[in-house]
């Protein structure tokens, strides 16, 4: 068996089985195990570290959003809270107001009733001068009615104790009513 033989009975097809051939598939797989540990390897651990870094910055945007989440949620809090706080510091004032508010009423009331008591003592002295200055004048008519009406001369004195116990006996009973 010759050469041409041999590499025409092991020729199949479109593929030749020679030495050239086998040195292809050697050649190939040495480039296979060169890419593999110098490419591929380095190529995968750099997919695999993009990944990761991926994976790490999603988790840390999870994570900042449930600490805004979080955040936010206090910051309602603190704002009800502050909104209660405003409620009762309003309510609080109002209630002071309405208070003073109250005591002036109160005050004025109080004043109303002085002013109105000065007014009735005032009122009552008036009447007690204007009686007493009618008596004087009801006493010297008297005196002079009497004296005519007797014609006699009485002294003063007598005259004065006559008016007094006509005005005390007449007068006060007519006065009342």
């Amino acid at each position: 068996m010759s050469m041409d033989m041999v590499t025409a009975s092991l020729r199949l097809g479109l593929v030749e089985l020679n030495i050239t051939f086998v040195f292809q598939l050697i050649n190939t797989l040495i480039l296979y195990l060169i890419l593999k540990k110098f490419l591929f390897g380095p190529v995968t651990a750099f997919m695999q570290k993009r990944e990761n870094d991926i994976k790490m910055q999603i988790q840390d945007a999870k994570n900042l959003d449930a600490e805004a989440q979080k955040l936010r949620e206090a910051y309602e809090a603190k704002l009800a809270l502050a909104d209660d706080e405003g409620k009762d510091v309003v309510k609080k004032y109002t209630q002071r107001a309405e208070n003073r508010a109250f005591e002036i009423v109160k005050t004025a009331e109080a004043e109303v009733d002085t002013m109105k008591l000065n007014a009735h003592r005032e009122l009552e002295r008036e009447r007690v001068k204007a009686v007493n200055e009618l008596k004087g004048q009801i006493s010297e008519l008297t005196i002079l009615a009497a004296s005519k009406v007797v014609e006699k001369d009485l002294n003063e004195a007598d005259h004065k104790e006559l008016i007094n116990k006509f005005i005390s006996e007449v007068g006060e009973t007519q006065w009342q009513n």
